[in-house]
């Protein structure tokens, strides 16, 4: 469990709370257009709630028309019915989370409130430690990661509606498994075994095989909706951490094989700062908006997970560099009041990039 122990999990779910409060500190988050955005996300947020009811009130409409000639009243499996589809679209397909991640390929507002938030981040460190020596600081994220192109090599440019149809499919694949294991969840006799089977082979990888089989044994004595929240929200809160990440992957690029272990060394504290969020956004009409403010928080979170970006002309192998987490013991072991704090090692490297990045950014004070 090195990469997914409950210190990880735990700071990573102590991020959420400290990004959310820095990310609305931002006095640029409140800027005109992030007024008319987040309007629009609560809106997004009634839209998605309406899509999602569509088939449950037909199926109301429905049954309330029968019921001049079929009484209801002496059975249940109308109310289970109703209450098995609302449970089906919300947490077994994940519907709410579908459509809100889906925004980012139709407005990149989620992109520019990544970028605001990350030069909002850096001009508070330098606000902390303005009476300190500038050579001490640490290297600067927003100037050099804006200067990156989002698309990396041109002649692999993908089109806006190709990478909607790629999020598309990968949505579709994880919607059909689930369905597929919630549907033989209600076997006989072997249909008690499949949910917490897949819990095991699902959790084996990632915190080994003890605490897997503690997984599966007691997820046979479980009742089935439980273990179906426990399964959408660990594979949800997975894919809400690429979702936010990607305006960072999107400007630095890695290959498949980098991205996975980059996000395997990280694994526990992703988990706790996604699934922090996770469940906020399961806040009914208010889940878009704290979707923007996930993705404003995520870029608090890069700064304690990676090592500043040198400028695009130095980067060829930035990436391969973050494969692996260098300063997780010690980011671990910090006191929540002092997550601030930067080690020495990173200090010693970027001595005159801190020093530029802090003239540039101190000129937004002056």
């Amino acid at each position: 469990m090195s990469n997914f122990d409950p210190n990880a999990i735990l700071r990573g779910a102590q991020l959420t709370v400290v990004g959310a409060y820095r990310a609305l500190q931002n006095p640029g988050l409140f800027k005109y257009d992030h007024y008319r955005q987040a309007a629009l996300a609560v809106c997004a947020g009634i839209l998605i709630r309406f899509l999602i009811a569509v088939p449950i009130i037909a199926v109301k409409a429905t049954l309330w028309f029968s019921a001049f000639f079929v009484d209801f009243d002496s059975v249940t499996w109308d109310d289970k019915l109703v209450g098995g589809l609302d449970f089906l679209a919300n947490s077994v397909l994940g519907a709410p989370f579908f459509l809100m991640s889906l925004m980012r390929y139709i407005t990149p507002t989620l992109d520019h409130l990544f970028m605001d938030s990350l030069q909002w981040v850096d001009q508070t460190y330098i606000r902390k430690h303005k009476s300190e020596d500038p050579n001490t600081l640490r290297a600067m994220y927003y100037p050099n990661l804006r200067m990156y192109s989002t698309h990396g090599d041109t002649s692999k440019r993908r089109a806006p509606k190709d990478a909607a149809l790629a999020f598309l499919i990968r949505y579709g694949r994880r919607a059909g498994i689930s369905l597929a294991i919630y549907l033989l969840s209600f076997l006989p006799v072997v249909g008690r075994f499949v949910l917490p089977a897949a819990s095991f082979y699902t959790f084996n990888n990632a915190v080994g095989t003890a605490p897997a089989t503690i997984i599966f044994g007691s997820g046979i004595f479980l009742p089935r909706r439980y273990l179906i929240v426990f399964l959408q929200s660990y594979f949800s809160s997975r894919s809400l951490m690429r979702e936010l990440l990607e305006p960072y992957f999107s400007r630095v690029r890695f290959t498949p094989a980098q991205k996975k272990s980059w996000f395997r060394d990280r694994e526990g504290l992703l988990f706790g700062f996604g699934v922090g969020f996770y469940i906020f956004l399961k806040i009914p009409l208010l889940g878009v908006l704290i979707y923007g403010i996930a993705e404003a928080s995520t870029a608090y979170l890069i700064t304690k997970i990676t090592d500043p970006p040198p400028a695009p002309a130095y980067s060829e192998t930035f990436a391969a560099s973050q494969v692996k987490w260098s300063n997780k013991h010690e980011f671990l072991r910090l006191p929540l009041a002092n997550l601030d704090a930067h080690n020495a090692s990173t200090e010693a490297q970027q001595e005159s990039p801190g020093k530029k990045g802090m003239e540039e950014l101190g000129k937004t004070f002056s």
